[in-house]
């Protein structure tokens, strides 16, 4: 019996082997989609309900992936129509400062500049600008500190009860949530039209600067992706939010934790590789049934 148990122990760590994650709160019975072995995830069809939730469900970093409430947050507060280039945004020192940060994903604004808000949203969800996303808390709310605090009230009353922000860009490790707690938030997010347009654009450009900044969420147009939002860091690993349009049908899933503890660029890849089995073996799914 010792040795029967010991074989079945060691066959879940050899390569290949590892176990089925654990997934449940499916409102469909007997959809079968290719779960990420390791971290969390979620998904759910409107209209349908939900296919499904994998890991501890435990609270963990979820990097960029911040920025989505950093956007519903500033959106709620400064609503735009889709045309609507929105008021003028001045570029502080702290923002140009933080442009030649190496360690972090930034755009190169510069102090004096005055960029609309729909470009500044833009500049902060496409190419995920970690200096736009403060420079945008300190413009709301006159620092970091007092525009947290409007995120976690909005978090609050959108039930997130297992997300905490400590800032507005996602580059602290403290910043921590669930992919539950995450589609709550995206289904919301993605009611807003601006928000819809700047998460499936491919790209964006600074005012003035020939350059193309291209979207981060290389799923786009694969599988009916439309958008929304991926995150990377040594601790988070790769995150994804996404959102896809199959058959008429928004579907919206989660997956946070993907290849934690390596790097950044590893995590990242990683998220994009489980998000893309995951959208494509939903619009299979959808694409099949009469529903």
């Amino acid at each position: 019996m010792r040795s029967s148990v010991a074989f079945l122990l060691l066959l879940g760590l050899l390569p290949g082997c590892a176990p089925e994650p654990i997934v449940s709160g499916a409102d469909v019975p007997g959809v079968l989609l290719p779960w990420p072995a390791e971290g969390q995830a979620a998904v759910e069809v409107e209209g349908i309900g939900s296919l499904g939730v994998s890991g501890d469900g435990e609270p963990v970093p979820i990097a960029s992936v911040t920025k989505v409430m950093t956007a519903y947050v500033i959106l709620r507060r400064h609503p735009l129509r889709p045309a609507d280039p929105g008021p003028l945004v001045t570029v502080d020192r702290t923002a140009e400062e933080e442009s030649h940060s190496p360690q972090e994903s930034t755009v190169p604004v510069r102090e004096g500049q005055r960029i609309g808000l729909r470009r500044m949203l833009e500049l902060m969800l496409v190419p995920s600008g970690n200096n736009v996303a403060r420079l945008l808390a300190r413009w709301d709310s006159g620092s970091q500190q007092a525009f947290v605090r409007r995120m976690n009230a909005a978090a609050r009353r959108l039930g997130m009860v297992g997300t905490t922000y400590t800032g507005a860009s996602g580059n602290e490790d403290s910043t921590v949530s669930t992919a539950t707690d995450q589609l709550k938030l995206a289904s919301t997010a993605m009611r807003d039209p601006v928000f819809r347009e700047v998460v499936g654009e491919g790209h964006t450009e600074l005012p003035g600067d020939a350059r193309r900044f291209a979207n981060t969420n290389t799923l786009l147009d694969r599988h009916g992706v439309i958008g929304i939002k991926t995150g990377s860091g040594t601790a988070a690993g790769g995150n994804l939010m996404w959102a896809s349009r199959v058959r008429g049908r928004l579907v919206l899933g989660v997956i946070l934790g993907q290849a934690a503890g390596t790097d950044p660029v590893s995590g990242k890849e990683a998220a994009l590789a489980a998000g893309g089995r995951m959208t494509a073996a939903v619009e299979r799914w959808l694409l099949s049934s009469d529903r």
